[in-house]
């Protein structure tokens, strides 16, 4: 074989290794519904339903977190969050959650909000909050940034 050969199907096994990798790992996002069939972690977007009260008392518990959401179905469900409480939640126009339906609740790993930017009207700002954050004694919790 030609040298020039060897090299054409090396670049084309990464190439289709490349495409494998992007397929599996590309994730389109879902309703409560579809993860309370699939139970897997998956990603769900909605809006956080405003008329009901969000849950959170640090001083019982400092990671935990929970609140009502709407999915893209309109589909309301309670969501837990292992985690302090994501600053400026309520100002979220939309939310996107990662992690999976545990009986009637879903459970996020990560809450992903898109805010009004306070700095100017047409754009959004994005605020990232996981549970993977750490904390020091004495000091308050925070999210990623």
């Amino acid at each position: 074989m030609k040298k020039s050969s060897v090299i054409g199907i090396i670049i084309i096994a990464i190439a289709i290794a490349m495409i494998v990798v992007i397929y599996t790992d590309s994730s389109t996002y879902s309703t409560f519904t579809e993860a309370k069939e699939k139970q897997t972690e998956l990603y769900v977007v909605g809006v956080l339903n405003k008329e009901k009260d969000l849950h959170y008392e640090p001083k019982v518990d400092a990671n935990h977190f929970s609140f009502y959401m709407y999915d893209n179905d309109s589909t309301e469900c309670r969501v837990v969050f292992r985690g302090a409480k994501p600053q400026d939640i309520e100002r979220s126009e939309q939310i996107v959650l990662t992690g999976k339906m545990v009986g009637d609740e879903f459970h996020a790993s990560k809450i992903l909000m898109k805010c009004p930017s306070k700095y100017n009207e047409d754009e959004v700002e994005v605020i990232e909050a996981s549970t993977a954050s750490t904390t020091v004694p004495g000091m308050p919790a925070t999210g990623n940034r």
